[in-house]
């Protein structure tokens, strides 16, 4: 039986940031996942911290090794001259309509992965909206080998609608796995304050400290997700009640 891979979702800008040491963190935890044979789920994006993510890593495992996930209303942002008309064949009343017109017809086939850059950034998958992207994206997740999981690099507020989203649906039992901030240069310092102080408080319970924790080095963070385990919350809610 072969055994299934192991996948991390990376969540990052597409921004460069002002350090080029985030760049560079994007880079070594791509080298990091290629000598451990991992795969990668992300958001598709081909510029900044994101982009340089996924190339590297298509550069020395190969497009099969990342799969893009994009709403298709941010994807003429993300992949410069595709549109989705030019991906996606018209269906329905268009197609009906230009039927009439004497446009009709099965569409060409085309091979689009030139076009969506996929050579050099992995697969892609277009989705109807963002909610979908997350959904998909943890499911890629839920369904790797060991060591799977979600790791944050440095971003802005995307970055973290994408992280917090990830760390409530742990502590619902959506998923039971781990999700680990790449802390470069203290870039996650002031959330993992705010953690602590959550649970000081007693607005986080103590039991959910486990879920997320800040690493410094790829290879660190890729240890953690791989000794993961779940402390349980009494919960089980699944990705259709979220």
């Amino acid at each position: 039986m072969t055994a299934l891979p192991t996948k991390i979702c990376v969540f990052c800008s597409t921004g460069n940031g002002n350090s080029p040491a985030h760049l560079e963190a994007a880079r070594s935890l791509a080298r990091a996942m290629h000598a451990n044979s991992i795969e990668l789920v992300y958001g598709a994006g081909t510029s900044g911290m994101m982009g340089e993510l996924a190339k590297t890593l298509v550069a020395l495992s190969g497009p099969d090794s990342v799969h893009g996930i994009i709403p298709r209303g941010i994807l003429r942002y993300e992949r410069p001259g595709a549109t989705v008309d030019e991906i996606e064949p018209p269906t329905g009343i268009l197609r009906r309509y230009l039927a009439k017109l004497g446009l009709g017809g099965p569409p060409p086939q085309r091979d689009t992965s030139a076009l969506l850059r996929e050579s050099e950034y992995g697969r892609l998958t277009i989705v109807q909206d963002m909610q979908t992207r997350k959904k998909m994206m943890a499911k890629e997740v839920m369904a790797g080998g060991p060591g799977s999981g979600f790791i944050g690099l440095s971003g802005g507020f995307g970055t973290m609608d994408e992280l917090m989203e990830v760390v409530t649906w742990n502590q619902l039992g959506v998923h039971n796995t781990g999700v680990c901030l790449f802390n470069v240069e203290g870039f996650w310092d002031g959330i993992l304050a705010w953690m602590d102080h959550a649970i000081r408080t007693d607005f986080i319970r103590s039991e959910a400290h486990g879920i997320v924790v800040g690493k410094t080095t790829p290879d660190e963070c890729l240890e953690w997700l791989r000794a993961y385990r779940p402390a349980g919350h009494g919960m089980n809610q699944t990705l259709e009640d979220a």
